[in-house]
């Protein structure tokens, strides 16, 4: 037997193939999103390596700033006009500051990444640190903070702070 589809019968097919159509792109939209918010983009990456520097550095937390830090005798930290050379003679130094009032307090309003290829970024952030000597008043003082970190199989790593002084306000 001969099935006869009606005009409006073969409209109805019609809506619905688009709605199906519709509907498998909007699921196909979907997924790429949650694939894109489940994968962090290096920038983020990079900004969390930073967060946590803060935190562990506020905390003199010495272990956990030795786990950010490029393992490397390459690692270079200015400070004070001197450069410190490698990672083991910057946590000596960040422990004995560490001993008196030491506070990083970024201007995360002012945060910048930039990626330098797939491996390496470069951090620019106004930074005003509280710094005392044991038994001294602490000061503050305001930096133009500059890091570079490497991408390694354990994550992002700095590998050089190269604060600038400020000037005054």
């Amino acid at each position: 037997m001969n099935r006869v589809v009606s005009k409006t019968g073969r409209i109805g097919l019609f809506h619905n193939h688009i709605a199906r159509r519709w509907a498998a792109c909007i699921a196909l939209m979907l997924m790429s999103l949650m694939i894109r918010s489940a994968v962090a983009a290096p920038e983020d990456e990079v900004r969390a390596t930073f967060d946590r520097f803060v935190a562990a550095q506020n905390a003199h937390d010495v272990k956990a700033v030795e786990s950010l830090l490029l393992g490397s005798p390459s690692f270079l930290w200015i400070t004070r006009g001197t450069p410190v050379w490698g990672a083991d003679a910057a946590l000596k130094r960040f422990a004995s500051l560490y001993e008196g009032t030491w506070r990083l307090d970024p201007e995360v309003s002012g945060l910048k990444v930039m990626m330098i290829g797939d491996g390496a970024a470069q951090i620019y952030i106004p930074i005003n640190f509280t710094i005392g000597a044991p038994g001294q008043q602490p000061q503050p003082m305001r930096f133009l903070m500059n890091m570079v970190l490497a991408k390694t199989p354990g994550g992002w790593k700095v590998s050089s702070i190269l604060p600038i002084p400020a000037p005054a306000q």
